[in-house]
């Protein structure tokens, strides 16, 4: 590590789309530590979440003009890391049957693990891709993510009591989704 660097992430992000590299590195610094845990909460290959850390910041290289700075940097990249997990864990050949139980290698799989690899093709998941950005990331980080409202609101950047305005708006619409649009 070099010298602390004093741009926000969002500057950051800005110069790693101009192909910045160490505006990069300076992100993974700051991030990869936490993000590193909390894939590790999900799945307990460390090689495979070692991977996983390594394609979500190829892909913060690849799409870092696509940020639009409407919410934190921090609740972005989660979003990157995890959605790189669950299609790992996806493709990788292990039966669907052995999800909740043994590999055959021995490594035991989260159920949470299966559980959010169910949610993202059942009604919830539909539902909450229809949610807005803001309502799904507080979704993400209190439902999925098991975060408390207090560790949500420094994540994504937010006060408390907008975390549980949205997380309680997010579940009304999301509700309303999965009966048909009825109330």
């Amino acid at each position: 590590m070099g010298e602390p660097d004093g741009r926000t992430d969002a500057e950051l992000l800005v110069a790693v789309a101009d192909r910045d590299g160490a505006a990069l590195r300076v992100l993974y610094e700051r991030h990869a530590p936490w993000l590193g845990v909390r894939l590790a909460r999900r799945c307990h290959d460390p090689e495979l979440v070692a991977e996983v850390l390594q394609d979500t910041f190829v892909a913060v290289w690849q799409t870092a003009g696509r940020f639009r700075g409407d919410g934190a940097v921090g609740a972005w990249l989660w979003g990157i890391g995890i959605r790189q997990l669950i299609s790992r864990l996806r493709h990788r050949s292990v039966r669907p049957e052995v999800l909740l139980g043994e590999v055959d290698d021995g490594v035991s799989v989260a159920a949470e693990d299966a559980v959010l690899q169910a949610v993202e093709y059942s009604d919830v998941g539909s539902a909450l891709a229809s949610l807005s950005p803001e309502f799904r990331a507080v979704i993400q980080a209190t439902v999925l993510d098991g975060l408390s409202t207090r560790e949500a609101s420094r994540l994504l950047g937010i006060p408390e009591g907008t975390v549980k305005t949205r997380a309680m708006r997010a579940r009304i619409q999301m509700r309303q989704a999965m009966v048909g649009g009825m109330p």
